[in-house]
């Protein structure tokens, strides 16, 4: 890690933590557990407050269903205790893509890169 990335994480949100919430989380948080992206899960010996450590970009659709309803206190059992029980047709756990190369483009989108051959219109062209 750069000194000029080690600088950013400390004093951006956005990079991991703040200063003061890694200090914070030094001193009262009691880690509860990491999920498969390597994001770690803290609260504080009372249980009042409840935060995760994101492991690089803090974006909030990275947390899957089980961790956002233990984060939300929708359920009071630790995921690392108690995981959620999965469906059949459930699919795993996705991160919000939109504004990424990865995004769902539809048939004949410019983005998907193959036209479709339309032939239910006809283009305007001035005469």
């Amino acid at each position: 890690m750069s000194v000029l990335s080690t600088i950013s994480s400390f004093l951006t949100w956005w990079n991991g933590g703040t200063l003061n919430t890694r200090l914070y989380t030094r001193r009262k948080g009691v880690k509860m557990g990491e999920d498969d992206q390597g994001n770690i899960y803290y609260r504080n010996s009372d249980d009042t407050k409840r935060w995760v450590m994101f492991n690089g970009e803090v974006e909030a659709s990275r947390i899957g269903a089980d961790w956002h309803g233990w984060l939300h206190k929708t359920f009071d059992e630790c995921p690392t205790d108690k995981p959620l029980k999965r469906r059949e047709w459930e699919k795993p756990h996705q991160e919000n893509l939109s504004g990424t190369a990865m995004a769902y483009a539809p048939a004949g989108s410019i983005r998907a890169g193959v036209p479709i051959n339309r032939s239910d219109y006809e283009a305007w062209s001035p005469e």
